[in-house]
């Protein structure tokens, strides 16, 4: 009861350090000097180090026969591989590993999530054994079923990648040298989204998610909501699913350029929980990366209902960005959320630009 309260406050004192500092995500990043770039440059090379040491010492406490099991070429068809379903998977299973080896894995989690990430990567385990209380058939799930896959050998300058894997949560990485790790796709769930029965009754991993963009919502002026409702009925899970790619058609909802001040300071909000669950550096890169493709360029859907306890659906799509978050299965209480990157899920793009300049220094 200790850990789920400490869970609990630790992620509430993460979202008011989020809204705290999130002026900044409504200006431009200052123009990027010498020094600047040198500075953001050996920062990330600093992220990609530790987390090639948190896998080379993860690696080192496996036995042969889990080193099989968990370990691949860096373009086997497995790293692809992916989904957030109940399901036979392959890898490291963490039921599997001695103290030594759970040490090694939750400080590769930690060498590259944040604290709020990390939280909240570690509840979604914790809901499961919640779950099968709830359900009264804990042996189905088991809070201990989840995995780990590194693909490539863990480099400080070479390309490689790894996943953490189990239901409600998919989380991929990709690195190559000093450049900006890829660390999506990132999908967690939450089920039941709050907990309504048992010693944990009240618990809500992923509050946040919805609470935030519900607070962007009542800004909207009747005029826009017939814009950013997209549909009077939620889709019954995220659209893109487990697909290789992001592949939507086209933008849906109201445009960025199209919100005032408040209303965007509110969409730069929902868009800081998700990227505020990977490490501080990370994090501001990718925001810059968003503010380079233009804040006008983002779109915010919704499609549901917007009454709380209802099925509900919303989407941030933008050209560097993708989020989105679903709540409509177990009476709306049953919680899917992804963070995708279009131009780099799997660090397509980052190992695209890695192997050109290998092939051509």
């Amino acid at each position: 009861m200790r850990n789920i309260l400490t869970t609990l406050g630790a992620v509430s004192v993460a979202v008011i350090f989020v809204a705290v500092f999130t002026v900044r995500t409504l200006e431009a990043p200052a123009a990027e000097t010498d020094d600047r770039m040198d500075d953001l440059v050996a920062a990330l090379a600093e992220v990609g180090g530790h987390m090639a040491a948190a896998a080379d010492a993860f690696i080192a406490t496996l036995s042969r026969d889990q080193r099989d099991e968990g370990t691949w070429e860096m373009d086997a068809e497995q790293r692809f591989d992916w989904h957030f379903i109940p399901r036979p998977r392959y890898g490291v299973l963490l039921r599997d590993m001695n103290p030594e080896q759970r040490t090694a894995a939750h400080g590769l989690l930690q060498s590259v999530l944040s604290s709020q990430g990390y939280l909240k990567a570690t509840g979604v385990m914790q809901l499961e054994g919640i779950l099968g209380m709830i359900e009264g058939r804990p042996d189905r799930r088991d809070p201990q079923d989840y995995y780990f896959n590194i693909f490539g050998t863990p480099s400080a300058d070479g390309a490689w990648a790894w996943r953490f894997e189990g239901h409600h949560i998919s989380m991929n990485f990709a690195a190559a040298g000093g450049e900006l790790p890829s660390v999506t796709p990132a999908f967690m769930g939450s089920n039941p989204a709050i907990v309504g029965e048992g010693p944990n009754a009240g618990r809500r991993l992923l509050g946040a998610e919805e609470d935030l963009a519900r607070e962007l919502m009542v800004l909207f002026s009747d005029a826009q909501l017939r814009t950013v409702i997209i549909e009077a009925e939620a889709p019954r899970d995220i659209i893109t699913g487990n697909a290789r790619m992001v592949e939507l058609d086209q933008f849906e909802g109201l445009a960025a350029s199209e919100m005032n001040q408040e209303q965007t300071r509110a969409l730069m909000l929902v868009i800081d929980e998700f990227l505020n669950n990977s490490d501080s550096e990370i994090a501001d890169a990718q925001m810059q990366r968003i503010h380079g493709a233009g804040l006008d360029n983002l779109h915010f859907a919704w499609a549901g209902s917007t009454e709380r306890g209802e099925g509900h659906y919303y989407r941030i799509h933008g050209p560097t960005v993708l989020i989105e978050y679903d709540n409509t299965q177990g009476g709306a209480n049953h919680v899917h959320s992804v963070w995708r990157d279009p131009q780099n899920d799997f660090g397509d793009d980052l190992l695209r630009r890695h192997y050109q300049e290998a092939d051509h220094p």
